[in-house]
């Protein structure tokens, strides 16, 4: 089920989505970096990732991948990356399909590139759209595109643990436009950070069966189905909702109005939800900060009083300044002829 769909149904559509001109731009941008075969990507990653390789020359492999289906091209890119390792040379894979069990179901991935090297590494290429200005891009865009490429790479070593020879850089290579020209620039990221949290955070996933199985009889997300009963079965799913999630799924602005009605701290960010321990409600953290609820022993109550008493004696003070401030523009205006003529 499409969750796009899904929230339009239930009357809280997410009003957002990449603009066509982005779209346009992005893809026109990744036409540029591989023209020629990826001669420019190729040069851009033998700079950053050679090693003691030869370089790439016009004699690069570039296997078809086509295929019926996600799953029929998963295995033909499992093949193409087999063969381009046993051939032992350059190959650059356009828009492989890999596959990612997620909480025990496939999941279908399509990175931009993947290059193999002659000694048998394989190197993920992300291509974006967003500049790199003197060397530096957006920090919290190259982490995003960072934990994307992490995911390629956990994809990548469940083919790589059955072809010989082969193995998976934790290096990828990013690219995208230099300063503010549609010139090509890459950077080298490191993702073994990004690769060992995405890891636990599969591994701890509930698998779908587990959920389905926890489901009332009969529950059913047809769009169709009344609205009522629609939100009835979307309700029977806890939601996890955070403010990230509205960059990332359409259901977000369904789960934040649920999550605020029930004042749940979540919805001002995990970083908070984690620093306030076993206080889960607006309410209770306000309750506990006024002293009217919370173990006083508790350091995260404890905490919040004096958050709390600090900023009731930041306010006292600004009311003291304030009312000097007053009586001193009333004096210094009883000074002035027009003070004088106001007090007469």
């Amino acid at each position: 089920m499409d969750k796009g769909v899904l929230a339009t149904a239930l009357g809280s559509p997410a009003p957002f989505g990449q603009s066509q001109f982005a779209f346009m731009r992005g893809n026109a941008f990744e036409a540029k970096v591989k023209a020629d075969g990826g001669a420019e990507l190729l040069r851009l990653l033998y700079e950053g990732l050679g090693g003691s390789s030869p370089a790439p020359g016009p004699d690069v492999a570039t296997p078809d991948l086509s295929a019926a289906g996600p799953e029929g091209r998963a295995a033909r890119t499992a093949l193409a990356l087999r063969e381009a390792t046993a051939a032992g040379g350059w190959a650059l894979l356009d828009h492989p399909m890999l596959a990612l069990e997620v909480a025990g179901s496939p999941a279908y991935l399509e990175p931009d590139a993947v290059v193999v090297h002659p000694d048998g590494r394989w190197t993920v290429v992300e291509i974006k759209s967003f500049p790199m200005i003197d060397a530096s891009a957006d920090a919290s865009k190259v982490g995003a595109a960072a934990r994307q490429a992490a995911v390629y790479v956990l994809a990548l070593e469940r083919v790589a643990a059955v072809t010989e020879g082969a193995d998976v850089g934790q290096r990828v290579l990013l690219v995208c436009p230099k300063d503010f020209s549609n010139l090509p620039t890459a950077s080298v990221v490191d993702v073994r950070k990004q690769r060992a949290v995405t890891r636990r955070q599969l591994a701890r996933l509930t698998r779908i069966e587990d959920i389905a199985a926890g489901l009332p009889e009969g529950t059913t997300f047809d769009p169709a189905c009344p609205s009522e009963e629609l939100d009835a079965a979307v309700a029977a799913v806890p939601p996890a909702y955070a403010p990230e999630c509205l960059a990332a799924c359409e259901l977000a602005f369904h789960c934040r109005a649920k999550s605020r009605a029930e004042g749940a701290v979540e919805t001002l960010g995990r970083s908070v939800r984690g620093e306030l321990g076993g206080l889960t409600t607006v309410a209770g953290v306000l309750a506990a900060a006024a002293g009217k609820e919370g173990d006083p022993a508790d350091p995260t109550v404890a905490a919040l009083r004096r958050a709390a008493a600090l900023r009731a004696e930041a306010l006292e003070s600004a009311a003291v300044l304030r009312a000097d401030a007053r009586e001193a523009a009333s004096v210094a205006g009883a000074g002035t002829p027009e003070g004088a003529a106001a007090c007469r």
